[in-house]
């Protein structure tokens, strides 16, 4: 699965930067994104992560440039990375959009060179001292692009697409790639509970998936144990879902967010375990 996705990851981000480049050049660094943060805010957010990734991803490895983000990393949580965003926009100064747009491409430019040759399925440390495969680096970079590029666009009011395909890569590359192989601390915070939920989620874009929450243990499930609730998704409603920017009601209206199974009133509890960042949040979120 991996190998088949590494070029189309690589693709989509040379694509979605330059459409997240356009659009930032394009707009009112000063109009809000979102409740917190200008376009330009938000667009120095997302080049001091793709900032980070070129240390990341750098052969051999290397430790981020600024001694007070890299040792908070290891430590940070879903529920703390607001904190961790805040320093990184603090010490992350430059607000021009042009000079933005520019360092962006030049970065994923430079991120793309230096994985030519990885192997997709190494890992690497992220936050919380999980591990992520270096092809999931590349999907949650694409999933940034995308979600803020979406923030953007609604604060200046103009159109921006998440094409499913794009948005699969975050769910298939960056959140199972991290389960199977290490969550670290990254979503410490919710007690653990003894009671064993199975979700499968299901998808016409991903390799069909269950992930089981046990003891506060998140895990990838085997084939063919129960499940309690079977999630049918749309992935770019899913994402939006999971990053607070659309309401689960709205999802499940529209159909693009489908809940069945023995137990599916479990979902809740299992959604409070595997959470995504919401900080940040849009003007409204329907």
């Amino acid at each position: 699965m991996v190998d088949e996705q590494w070029p189309v990851v690589r693709d989509v981000l040379s694509d979605v930067t330059g459409r997240f480049a356009d659009l930032v050049a394009a707009s009112d660094p000063s109009a809000l994104a979102t409740a917190d943060w200008t376009v330009a805010d938000t667009a120095a957010h997302v080049v001091a992560i793709a900032s980070i990734y070129t240390t990341l991803l750098a052969p051999g490895g290397g430790e981020v440039a600024d001694p007070s983000l890299a040792e908070r990393i290891p430590a940070v949580t879903v529920d703390t990375v607001a904190n961790l965003n805040d320093l990184a926009l603090r010490r992350f100064t430059e607000r021009d959009p042009a000079a933005l747009s520019a360092m962006l491409r030049s970065m994923v430019a430079s991120i793309l060179d230096i994985t030519t040759e990885a192997d997709p399925e190494r890992t690497v440390p992220w936050l919380g001292a999980s591990r992520v495969p270096i092809a999931g680096v590349l999907a949650h970079l694409v999933n940034e692009l995308l979600v803020h590029g979406w923030d953007i666009a609604r604060g200046v009011g103009t159109p921006w697409s998440i094409p499913a395909r794009e948005a699969a890569l975050f769910f298939e590359l960056f959140l199972v790639g991290m389960i199977r192989n290490d969550v670290g601390g990254v979503l410490d915070g919710e007690p653990p509970s003894d009671r064993r939920v199975a979700v499968a989620f299901r998808s016409r874009h991903t390799t069909p998936v269950t992930i089981v929450l046990h003891q506060g243990r998140v895990s990838i499930g085997e084939p063919g144990e129960p499940v309690d609730v079977r999630l049918t998704f749309d992935p770019a409603v899913l994402n939006l879902v999971l990053f607070g920017r659309v309401s689960r009601a709205r999802a499940a209206v529209t159909g693009k967010l489908r809940v069945a199974g023995r137990r599916p009133w479990l979902l809740p509890a299992f959604l409070r375990k595997v959470r995504l960042p919401t900080n940040s949040l849009p003007l409204s979120a329907g």
